[in-house]
């Protein structure tokens, strides 16, 4: 436990931002999943929609440093993939 009045302060805010952090990731996840979801159910449109907030949500994300940036351009360059496979697939 923290003895000192800036310990205790600096405590109190990383319980904050860890709590914060914690919602933005868990967000992320529920964003990529509803992408994949979309695209494995051929909903090619809706991905894309989908896709968009996604990739606004990770790049802030990666601005603010609660991922890292490379991770985010991972993430959003796997998602991409898997819809321009889909598309490729439908209109063959």
């Amino acid at each position: 436990m923290p003895n000192t009045k800036s310990a205790k302060k600096r405590l109190r805010q990383s319980l904050v931002r860890r709590a914060q952090n914690r919602s933005v990731k868990r967000m992320l996840r529920t964003l990529c999943r509803k992408v994949r979801e979309q695209v494995e159910a051929g909903n090619i449109q809706e991905a894309e929609s989908q896709f968009r907030s996604a990739a606004k949500r990770l790049d802030q994300a990666g601005a603010k440093r609660v991922i890292h940036p490379n991770a985010a351009a991972r993430v959003k360059s796997r998602l991409s993939a898997r819809i321009k496979a889909a598309k490729l697939a439908a209109t063959s």
